[in-house]
């Protein structure tokens, strides 16, 4: 069940990889830009229009706009463009990750909350 729960999950976001890259191409119509781009934003953003606190309607705003939002740009973006942020979408994807960019990453964030405590403390 975990093992299906995180295939949605890369599926869904391999969607709003395609949806960002389609909306980042100038052969898309400026309306359907517009929405891609907030789409994407939205799903990409921790902050909510619901916040998620809130019992039921907390997630229940994630579980509709994102998809609704990707339905329909799938449905009404031309098809060559959907191809062609696809194609960008899979190079993207298959890149090789860095564990050294990781721990880079993580070390960063673990320099600044221990500097962020120092001056707290203090």
């Amino acid at each position: 069940m975990i093992g299906a729960f995180r295939q949605a999950a890369r599926a869904l976001k391999a969607q709003v990889l395609v949806i960002y890259f389609a909306a980042r191409d100038p052969a898309a119509p400026f309306a359907l830009r517009a929405l891609a781009l907030f789409v994407a934003a939205y799903a990409l953003s921790p902050i909510d229009l619901i916040p998620d606190f809130i019992p039921v309607l907390g997630l229940l705003d994630d579980l509709l706009i994102v998809p609704l939002g990707l339905w329909l740009l799938l449905r009404w973006m031309p098809a060559d463009v959907i191809a062609r942020a696809r194609l960008r979408a899979a190079r993207v994807t298959e890149r090789l990750t860095s564990r050294w960019a990781a721990a880079a990453v993580v070390g960063v964030w673990l320099v600044g909350l221990a500097l962020c405590a120092w001056w707290l403390y203090r």
